[in-house]
């Protein structure tokens, strides 16, 4: 599914708003609207009319369009998926192991030996 909305979902949102911002009320004309994923599309991927809002473009590109509880859900979906599909770079921490076991006896003196 597009990240956008179609032109069938976005004309039912400005039908159902009735050419109001459904953030702050204001008269929106016909091409002065942006519309907004409610959920934001990186959480659901979902670009249908229920997660459709129609805003004004001060209430669509203001401060405070996203929470920061909305980015810290949005980077940590994006964290998830690049590890799920392999992308996620893997640690570059070493793994420090104990080694081998030293043995009691000298090399030379296992050789002598036999």
């Amino acid at each position: 599914m597009a990240r956008s909305f179609s032109k069938k979902v976005q004309g039912q949102a400005f039908l159902r708003c009735g050419g109001k911002c459904e953030k702050c009320s204001a008269n929106l004309k016909v091409g002065e609207s942006e519309y907004d994923h409610i959920i934001p599309y990186a959480l659901t991927q979902d670009s249908t009319l229920e997660n459709c809002q129609v805003l004004c473009i001060p209430c669509h590109r203001g401060v405070g369009a996203k929470t920061s509880d909305d980015i810290k859900a949005i980077a940590k979906t994006k964290r998830n998926w690049l590890k799920h599909t392999g992308a996620w770079p893997k640690s570059k921490a070493k793994i420090q192991s104990r080694g081998f076991p030293k043995s009691r006896e000298p090399l030379n003196a296992r050789e002598k030996r036999t």
